[in-house]
């Protein structure tokens, strides 16, 4: 059975930090691009970052540029996603997901074929 626990959200201040986490079990992690989406209340759920399997690849949305970094941990199966200069455009839940293999659309929802429960990220001001 296939998990992907997201880990690390919470209440921040504007122009704080958090650190989100994703342990992923029940599949071949190495074998998988990973990636980051967020929906924020009364939204669709939007890209956030994406990371590619073997080659380490990253992609990231406009708006995270420069304040998010994706990154992998294949030993310890788990993504993460540090996040700096954190705004009130940034609340929202955020969620892992996983896809086996590289399909060249790693902004896609439907790319994905398992996701994790998520996790709050709340921004005040």
């Amino acid at each position: 059975q296939v998990q992907l626990v997201e880990s690390g959200g919470g209440l921040v201040q504007t122009g704080g930090s958090l650190r989100l986490s994703c342990a992923a079990s029940g599949l071949s992690f190495s074998m998988c691009s990973m990636g980051w989406f967020r929906q924020a209340p009364g939204k669709e759920r939007e890209f956030v970052a994406a990371i590619s399997s073997y080659d380490r690849m990253t992609y990231y949305a406009e708006s995270v540029k420069g304040r998010f970094a994706i990154s992998r941990d294949n030993a310890k199966r788990t993504v993460s996603l540090p996040m700096n200069s954190l705004n009130s455009e940034d609340t929202a839940v955020y969620f892992c997901a996983a896809h086996y293999g590289n399909s060249g659309r790693p902004t896609l929802l439907t790319t994905y074929d398992y996701w994790g429960q998520g996790t709050q990220v709340t921004v005040s001001s």
